[in-house]
């Protein structure tokens, strides 16, 4: 039944996003390892669609929340209002109270709201005039960012990032998928509801088997291999043992969705750009993207 499941969101989220199985399948796979996903990329390529298919087909309560310059930490979490009835302060919870949160470009916030997200993703809690509020189980983060170097944009500072298993961009479709896209063979979230392929609990119960797959004792080490690479690259920052976690997490969730119980080096190589490139950080300017890649290129797996 899992791997019908698995089928059938793919296959649903692929109407959705003409021409990119690869990027749909490492949200899923994010999803599926218990992380928070970030996807960064140009306007109109797509971002929000998947978000919102994503939550859609997982059955999952959901909200969007457009992220502006001028929104405040209140507007996320919620606020607490005196009830004269009640001679006391009731809190009026926020957007940020549905299982499936769509931060749609969160670098155009402030960095004070931004943090706002920060104990919520790490917590699945928040706190509101020292009172703490659980949030709804399962929670997921999908946060959309325009590249940097657009105007009216605040860079997500490392601790924001690394809050973040993964981070993807969509890029340009393929002429084949821009042409269907013309026809109208795509299908908008926002205008078509989809049908959900699963509910809360299966999803609860796919992340259980997902933490059940099994990693060999030289896999591990090829994993503790790339990690330590990174901590050697010169003028550089490293990936933190959170980062390792994570690393493990997903590619036992990519292992997972090809049908296996157990992993092999190309479950890892094939979610480590996602999972490192955000979080390689290099004095010379040195892309991320280019550092994963030669990580990857040197270190081989001993098994």
């Amino acid at each position: 039944m899992s791997h019908s499941s698995i089928t059938a969101i793919l296959n649903q989220l692929q109407r959705v996003l003409l021409g990119k199985p690869h990027q749909i399948k490492l949200a899923l796979t994010c999803i599926l390892a218990k992380g928070h996903l970030l996807i960064e990329d140009l306007p109109g390529m797509g971002k929000t669609s998947l978000s919102q298919g994503m939550a859609q087909s997982l059955g999952l309560s959901h909200q969007r929340i457009q992220f502006t310059s001028d929104m405040l930490p209140a507007d996320i979490l919620g606020v607490s209002i005196f009830d004269k009835e009640q001679s006391q302060f009731v809190f009026h919870p926020g957007p940020i109270f549905k299982q499936m949160i769509l931060a749609d470009e969160i670098n155009r916030a402030s960095p004070k709201t931004q943090s706002a997200l920060l104990e919520a993703m790490a917590e699945q809690q928040i706190s509101v005039d020292g009172i703490t509020h659980a949030l709804p189980s399962p929670f997921f983060v999908i946060a959309t960012q325009n590249p940097s170097e657009q105007s009216g944009t605040f860079p997500l500072p490392e601790s924001q990032l690394d809050r973040f298993m993964m981070r993807i961009s969509i890029g340009y479709p393929d002429e084949t998928a821009e042409m269907a896209m013309l026809k109208g063979e795509d299908v908008s979230p926002a205008q078509q509801h989809l049908p959900a392929c699963i509910d809360p609990l299966t999803l609860i119960e796919l992340q259980s088997q997902v933490s059940k797959v099994k990693a060999s004792e030289a896999l591990l080490n090829y994993i503790l291999a790339l990690v330590k690479g990174s901590r050697q690259l010169n003028e550089g920052y490293g990936l933190s043992p959170r980062a390792s976690k994570a690393l493990l997490n997903a590619a036992k969730a990519w292992a997972f969705i090809q049908g296996r119980n157990y992993l092999v080096p190309d479950d890892v190589q094939a979610v480590f750009a996602a999972v490192a490139e955000h979080r390689l950080r290099h004095t010379s300017q040195q892309q991320g993207e280019a550092l994963s890649q030669r990580l990857l290129a040197s270190t081989n797996p001993i098994l």
